[in-house]
């Protein structure tokens, strides 16, 4: 089975903001078996404009990633970071 990725690119616009929505979605991300691959700042940006933190994790199976994105815990936790970024953020399968 091919693992799942979530990777997301983050421009924060309210620091405290995207505090709070790390520390209630880290516990989310362990609960659903995902592992924090990849966390830079300040990414080696070669073409586009778009230079924010990016996120990537990895999970058992692009279900397991999907049901961590749709998960209860998480929407609670998605609305903090609505308010204090914005954000490009896609679900892909492994190879």
């Amino acid at each position: 089975m091919s693992k799942g990725y979530l990777i997301a690119h983050i421009n924060i616009h309210d620091k405290e903001g995207f505090e709070k929505f790390r520390e209630m979605s880290l516990p989310i991300i362990s609960k659903y078996e995902g592992k924090a691959l990849i966390r830079n700042p300040n990414p080696d940006l070669r073409e586009g404009s778009n230079s924010g933190l990016v996120i990537v994790l990895e999970f058992a199976s692009l279900e397991h990633a999907k049901r961590f994105y749709e998960s209860e815990e998480y929407a609670l936790a998605k609305e903090v970071r609505e308010k204090a970024c914005s954000t490009e953020l896609i679900l892909v399968e492994g190879i």
